[in-house]
């Protein structure tokens, strides 16, 4: 069986988290490793949402460019201190949603930036889709879950990862912040391709 050092050095490894986080998180899980990752995982993205009003005054400005040249992103990506945005982990980070945008050509970074006539006009065409005399709640909920799909192909936060496809972009940032410590914020991004 591992000693407390080396399950505390392997949560460390797997979370990110700091040496006394990691043995407080062992010792009330009875040194369960697995229990001890998801209750770290919890506290991580709370602290990540109490970060989420700071200022994000530096960061960076990633570009990547398709091998043969003929499709190329730049992604602005903020972060709160010039010491986080040299970090390997945010230039990771902004590297893997340069690479996003190229593969999956989101239009807008997050729902909250779609324009309300193209909300609205998507809703007037899923409604128009919906079979005649289904209750009002049906027809929401099927409106709601079409928009949601919307959402998820257009909007960069809730796009689906591309290396793992069981985790949204919004869900990778979260981890990013909790691992660093420090609120980052997608600004925006451009999208270029030959033809």
């Amino acid at each position: 069986m591992a000693t407390l050092t080396e399950m505390i050095k392997e949560l460390r490894e797997a979370t990110g988290a700091g040496v006394l986080d990691c043995k407080k998180a062992l010792e009330a899980a009875d040194g369960d490793l697995q229990k001890a990752t998801e209750a770290l995982r919890k506290k991580g993205l709370s602290k990540a949402a109490k970060k989420a009003s700071r200022t994000t005054a530096d960061g960076r400005v990633e570009t990547y460019v398709h091998p043969g040249d003929k499709l190329g992103v730049m992604i602005e990506v903020d972060c709160e201190t010039d010491f986080v945005a040299r970090t390997d982990d945010f230039k990771s980070l902004c590297h893997e949603l340069a690479m996003q945008v190229a593969a999956s050509s989101p239009q807008w970074v997050s729902r909250e930036d779609v324009p309300a006539d193209v909300v609205a006009k998507e809703s007037e065409v899923y409604m128009a889709q919906v079979p005649a005399g289904k209750p009002e709640h049906i027809v929401e909920r099927i409106i709601e879950g079409k928009m949601g799909k919307f959402y998820g192909e257009n909007c960069l936060m809730e796009q689906a990862y591309i290396r793992d496809d069981e985790k949204t972009i919004s869900q990778l940032v979260t981890e990013t912040i909790a691992k660093l410590g420090e609120n980052i914020v997608i600004k925006r991004f451009a999208r270029f391709q030959i033809g």
